[in-house]
């Protein structure tokens, strides 16, 4: 089971079975990422019993429950980032997934206050100030990184760093250009996350938004791998994709061979906690 179960799910390599009491090898307690670095624990032990077929499907919204319940105390521990425990320990806590999820929620979050503060008259300097505090995590990070760390933890800090500078670039043109309004579209064509009210959901779970598509996160384990820069072409392949969904309609990034079409349209898959399954078809293969 464990060298198949890595073809059934994308950043899932094995779990982590007990070895001894009443289900040996059918419990498991969590799950290892597709380096075997990283490792999430279940909350409750996951029993693989029945038709494969239907404890796959059980895995899989195990694994996404799990995630849900982790960013929910993730991003309650968020709050004494200025208190108690900063972000560059805060994040050892959690896995990469959840950690980098809980840094853009906030950064929604603060970036939206620092707009209210600006059309309410409140300072005039709010988003200056809100980008200085971005300069300042990012310091931190990269002071924290320059030292001896896992495998695990640095990939972890380089990913929330790599998100990190297109937030701050972000926030700079903001004050360069003046943008004090928040529907000015320089904010809504950027992936934003929430914390919303799900129908049928006791608690809040994350959704994202950009332009005028809304979706609710899919919490799809994807591992500690990374993620793309983000470049001005990244952001606009983003927007085209969103909204040739929010039109029921496809997108086909087209150009010229390894520029980067395959990996963005799965960055953004990462980005939404959704699997993306990439076929390379040929004119043998028929439908």
């Amino acid at each position: 089971m464990d060298e198949q179960i890595g073809n059934c799910f994308d950043g899932l390599r094995n779990l982590q079975f007990l070895k001894e009491g009443p289900e040996p090898y059918k419990t498991a307690l969590g799950m290892y990422s597709k380096d075997g670095e990283e490792y999430v624990e279940f909350y409750t032990p996951f029993v693989c019993q029945g038709a494969v077929e239907n404890y796959l499907c059980d895995l899989e919204t195990k694994m996404q429950t799990t995630l849900k319940e982790i960013l929910d105390t993730a991003k309650e521990a968020t709050e004494e980032w200025d208190l108690s425990k900063p972000r560059h320990i805060w994040l050892d806590d959690y896995n990469a997934q959840t950690s980098l999820l809980a840094t853009q929620i906030l950064w929604t979050e603060e970036t939206s206050r620092a707009f209210e503060e600006l059309e309410n008259g409140g300072s005039e300097s709010a988003m200056k100030d809100y980008y200085n505090l971005c300069v300042n995590r990012i310091g931190t990070l990269i002071e924290r990184v320059r030292k001896d760390l896992s495998a695990e933890l640095r990939i972890k800090i380089i990913t929330i760093i790599t998100i990190d500078v297109h937030e701050r670039d972000v926030i700079e043109k903001f004050v360069l250009n003046k943008v004090t309004d928040s529907g000015a579209f320089s904010w809504a064509s950027q992936l934003r996350f929430y914390m919303e009210t799900k129908p049928k959901e006791q608690k809040k779970v994350c959704q994202a938004r950009i332009c005028d598509w809304v979706t609710w996160y899919n919490y799809e384990y994807v591992g500690n791998c990374g993620r793309l820069v983000i470049t001005p072409l990244t952001d606009r392949c983003y927007i085209t994709l969103t909204q040739a969904l929010n039109l029921s309609m496809g997108g086909a990034p087209a150009g010229p061979a390894g520029t980067g079409k395959t990996e963005t349209t799965k960055d953004l898959g990462r980005a939404l906690g959704l699997q993306v399954v990439v076929f390379n078809c040929s004119d043998q293969m028929n439908y």
